[in-house]
């Protein structure tokens, strides 16, 4: 399973940019979303950007990520799992009511 990182481009040379992410620093090809500038944001997935993304998307993505993160490292969820909801709950959930 992939999942994809949030970064702002710091810089450019053709075909790649220089993203920094919670991870820091990271070189990424930028063949599949086009020319970037500065300040864009990207979602990287391995050592490639993938898709374009705003400022609010990002910061979203960085969220679910700390709290995911955050339950690896307790061995609890900060959340419902739905393997741990009722019934009732999951059939909330999924209709909306």
């Amino acid at each position: 399973m992939c999942i994809g990182i949030p970064a702002q481009v710091e810089s450019v040379t053709p075909g790649f940019a220089l993203c920094r992410s919670r991870h820091g620093l990271q070189r990424v090809r930028t063949a599949l979303v086009g020319e970037v500038q500065p300040g864009d944001w990207l979602l990287l997935f391995l050592d490639s950007a993938q898709e374009r993304i705003d400022a609010a998307r990002a910061a979203e993505i960085e969220a679910t990520q700390a709290l995911l993160t955050a339950g690896l490292a307790t061995q609890e969820t900060p959340f419902a799992l739905p393997s741990r909801m009722s019934r009732e709950e999951l059939l909330a959930l999924s209709s909306g009511t």
